[in-house]
Order: C-alpha cells, then sequence, then structure tokens
C-alpha cells in the first residue's frame, strides 16, 4: 500500500476552512486520488437523531462502538478519552486514502495552510518568528495589502487552486 500524504487547513473562525478543503478534495478527487478528511471540533457533534436506533444504541445502550451501515455509507460512532491525534486518526481510519486534509488541530505539527480573512479577523494566525513557522506552507487570503514570507494566494486570483494543490501535496507529510 502507498503511503498517505496529510495536510492541515488552518484558520481563525468564519475564514473560510471548510469551503478550501472541499475545493482541494474535489481537486484531487478530478485527479483520481483517493481523498479523506479529518474535522477537528471543538464541542461534541449532534450527528444523529435523538429516538433513532442508532442513538439509542450509543447514548441510552452506552456501547463502546456503534456503526450504523446505510446504502451507500457508513458512519461509526466511537467513545473516546481524549481528542486524538491526528496522524494517529490517520493510521487507525484513513490509511487507505492517498491524501488526507485536517481541518483543524492548529497545534498539530503537520503542514498548514492558512486561510486568513481580513474582513474577520486583523492578523492571521502565522507568525515568521514564531518556531514552528517552517510548518506553515501556504496563505490563502483576502487582504491585498499582506506580504509573508510563504506563498500567498488571494481569492481574487484565477487558477491559483490548481497551484494550491500541487504545492500541498508536494509538502504533505507523509505517513506509511
Amino acid at each position: 500500500m502507498a503511503a498517505t500524504r496529510v495536510i492541515s487547513i488552518i484558520g481563525k473562525k468564519d475564514a473560510g476552512k471548510t469551503s478550501l478543503v472541499v475545493a482541494l478534495a474535489s481537486e484531487w478527487v478530478k485527479r483520481g486520488r483517493r481523498v479523506a478528511t479529518i474535522k477537528h471540533g471543538t464541542h461534541p457533534a449532534d450527528v444523529d437523531t435523538p429516538g433513532t436506533d442508532t442513538h439509542r444504541h450509543f447514548n441510552e445502550g452506552m456501547a463502546e462502538k456503534v456503526l450504523m451501515e446505510f446504502p451507500g455509507g457508513r458512519v461509526l460512532f466511537e467513545r473516546t478519552k481524549a481528542d486524538g491525534e491526528p496522524l494517529a486518526l490517520v493510521r487507525r481510519y484513513l490509511g487507505d486514502a492517498d491524501i488526507v486534509i485536517v481541518e483543524g488541530f492548529k497545534k498539530s505539527s503537520l503542514p498548514k495552510i492558512e486561510v486568513h480573512r481580513k474582513s474577520k479577523h486583523r492578523d492571521p494566525l502565522f507568525d515568521p518568528a514564531s518556531p514552528d513557522a517552517k510548518q506553515w506552507i501556504a496563505m490563502v487570503t483576502d487582504d491585498e495589502m499582506l506580504r509573508v514570507s510563504i506563498p500567498t494566494f488571494r481569492f481574487t486570483d484565477t487558477g491559483w487552486l490548481v497551484t494550491l494543490a500541487q504545492l500541498a501535496w508536494d509538502r504533505a507529510a507523509v505517513v506509511e
């Protein structure tokens, strides 16, 4: 089995992280890549409906794991004691993907693409003086005046997604 590449998309609230994850995933799928994603949440996700069998299995029955199978897909509900580390999650669940796009996990050591919207937040997360600045591989922004020491793509540019997808592929972490 080939190695799996992993890249992290980070940014502050409402910057457009999910939109970039979806755009990159779609671009790589068009190229014939097997893509998986991980979304880091800061609050419990409500992904099942109270009263359904799976909800009852997990919440009333206190099952450690519930696997729901349905036409065209499946969902695994699993109790955890602590947040998972992205590379451990990739190894455990997503190792058959060509690339995994991780949304969030700002503090991980993964290569990062930051999405920054000046219209939402004055400053990006990227700090060139920070010891972890080398983890940043690119910035996507609406700030026409922002100048940083990493490749910077503007939402208003044309053709940037193809270039960014190749840069991310080349600079992604590789999980054997």
